[in-house]
């Protein structure tokens, strides 16, 4: 499963004109599920973005995780990260999993994500929505958690 999360101090999500979700400061994470993933990189995808420290502790380091910074996760679905650009002008998605499957699976993130103390919010899988966002520092990040064979 792959993870790019951006350090934001506010996203939120629209699916034609209705806002489906919005964050304060946060991490929102794109998230993008590849062939092969199953529960255990979703577990393991959640663990890093619980504790992966983003944001600034009061000597300005980044030492704090989001749990520790007070902030919320916004969870977008993105098939788009499994693409294969290494060759040619245009995209391959033959690394993306199946649309059920990765649906299954960015569901499975979602819900053991609610189980947390961390608020979250997510898009909607499949639909064609309008992110936004104020990524702040910019600080992008790019979490990979790689299919068991």
């Amino acid at each position: 499963m792959i993870g790019l999360l951006q350090r934001v101090s506010e996203a939120s999500v629209e699916v034609g004109a209705e806002n489906v979700a919005r964050i304060g400061r946060g991490l929102l994470v794109l998230v993008g599920v590849e062939r092969g993933d199953g529960t255990a990189e979703s577990v393991r995808l959640l663990e890093r973005l619980l504790s992966f420290r983003v944001f600034d502790d009061d000597r300005g380091r980044m030492n704090l995780d989001v749990r520790a910074a007070g902030g919320a996760l916004l969870l977008v679905p993105q098939f788009t990260l499994a693409a294969d650009t290494a060759k040619g002008n245009r995209p391959g998605f033959s690394r993306a999993a199946e649309p059920a499957h990765g649906q299954a699976l960015f569901e499975d993130l979602a819900e053991r994500a609610r189980a947390t103390s961390v608020p979250v919010a997510t898009g909607v899988f499949g639909a064609k929505m309008q992110v936004r966002l104020c990524n702040e520092g910019p600080a992008t990040f790019w979490l990979h958690v790689a299919p068991h064979a």
